[in-house]
Protein backbone atom coordinates (compact mmCIF):
# COMPACT_ATOMS: atom_id res chain seq x y z
CA UNK A 1 0.00 0.00 0.00
CA UNK A 2 1.37 3.39 -1.04
CA UNK A 3 1.61 6.05 1.63
CA UNK A 4 1.87 9.76 0.93
CA UNK A 5 3.47 12.26 3.27
CA UNK A 6 1.73 15.62 3.49
CA UNK A 7 3.53 18.60 2.03
CA UNK A 8 3.31 21.60 4.31
CA UNK A 9 3.75 25.19 3.20
CA UNK A 10 5.64 27.09 5.94
CA UNK A 11 4.95 30.54 4.54
CA UNK A 12 2.73 32.85 6.55
CA UNK A 13 -0.21 34.52 4.88
CA UNK A 14 0.41 38.12 3.87
CA UNK A 15 -1.79 40.52 5.79
CA UNK A 16 -2.29 43.87 4.15
CA UNK A 17 -3.49 46.73 6.26
CA UNK A 18 -6.25 48.82 4.77
CA UNK A 19 -4.49 51.99 5.87
CA UNK A 20 -1.36 51.25 3.83
CA UNK A 21 -1.08 53.44 0.79
CA UNK A 22 1.70 51.85 -1.17
CA UNK A 23 2.61 52.55 -4.73
CA UNK A 24 5.31 50.90 -6.81
CA UNK A 25 8.46 52.94 -7.34
CA UNK A 26 9.16 53.28 -11.05
CA UNK A 27 12.44 55.17 -10.71
CA UNK A 28 14.90 55.33 -7.81
CA UNK A 29 16.54 58.59 -8.90
CA UNK A 30 16.28 61.18 -6.15
CA UNK A 31 14.66 58.74 -3.72
CA UNK A 32 15.66 58.03 -0.12
CA UNK A 33 16.17 54.38 0.84
CA UNK A 34 16.44 53.07 4.40
CA UNK A 35 17.97 49.81 5.61
CA UNK A 36 16.88 48.24 8.88
CA UNK A 37 19.79 46.08 10.00
CA UNK A 38 18.72 43.21 12.22
CA UNK A 39 22.31 42.77 13.55
CA UNK A 40 22.87 39.36 12.01
CA UNK A 41 26.39 38.71 10.74
CA UNK A 42 27.20 40.03 7.28
CA UNK A 43 24.11 42.18 6.80
CA UNK A 44 26.24 45.29 7.14
CA UNK A 45 28.37 44.04 4.22
CA UNK A 46 25.28 43.48 2.07
CA UNK A 47 23.81 46.87 2.99
CA UNK A 48 27.13 48.61 2.24
CA UNK A 49 27.29 47.05 -1.22
CA UNK A 50 23.62 47.70 -1.95
CA UNK A 51 23.89 51.32 -0.75
CA UNK A 52 26.81 51.97 -3.09
CA UNK A 53 24.99 50.35 -6.01
CA UNK A 54 21.77 52.27 -5.33
CA UNK A 55 23.56 55.62 -5.18
CA UNK A 56 26.04 55.13 -8.03
CA UNK A 57 23.97 53.14 -10.51
CA UNK A 58 20.40 54.13 -9.70
CA UNK A 59 20.67 57.74 -8.54
CA UNK A 60 19.36 57.26 -5.01
CA UNK A 61 19.72 60.61 -3.21
CA UNK A 62 20.32 59.28 0.29
CA UNK A 63 20.56 56.05 2.26
CA UNK A 64 19.51 55.92 5.91
CA UNK A 65 20.74 53.07 8.13
CA UNK A 66 19.18 51.85 11.38
CA UNK A 67 20.68 48.99 13.38
CA UNK A 68 18.45 47.16 15.83
CA UNK A 69 19.88 46.02 19.17
CA UNK A 70 19.17 42.34 18.44
CA UNK A 71 17.57 40.23 15.69
CA UNK A 72 14.56 39.45 17.87
CA UNK A 73 13.86 43.11 18.65
CA UNK A 74 11.33 44.91 16.53
CA UNK A 75 12.02 48.34 15.13
CA UNK A 76 10.55 50.88 17.52
CA UNK A 77 7.29 52.57 16.54
CA UNK A 78 8.99 55.95 17.00
CA UNK A 79 11.70 54.98 14.52
CA UNK A 80 9.18 53.57 12.03
CA UNK A 81 7.05 56.72 12.25
CA UNK A 82 10.17 58.79 11.61
CA UNK A 83 10.94 56.73 8.49
CA UNK A 84 7.51 57.41 7.03
CA UNK A 85 8.37 61.07 6.61
CA UNK A 86 11.93 60.52 5.38
CA UNK A 87 11.97 57.50 3.06
CA UNK A 88 10.55 56.33 -0.20
CA UNK A 89 11.65 52.71 0.29
CA UNK A 90 12.63 50.62 3.34
CA UNK A 91 14.58 47.38 3.12
CA UNK A 92 14.49 45.20 6.23
CA UNK A 93 17.49 42.95 6.22
CA UNK A 94 18.79 39.65 7.36
CA UNK A 95 22.18 38.18 6.87
CA UNK A 96 24.31 35.31 8.06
Amino acid sequence: MEQHAPILDPSAPVAMSEDLHTQPIDDLRGKVVAFIDNTKPNFVLLADAMSELLVQDHGVANVIRHRKRAPSDGASPVFLDDLVGKCDLVIAGSGD
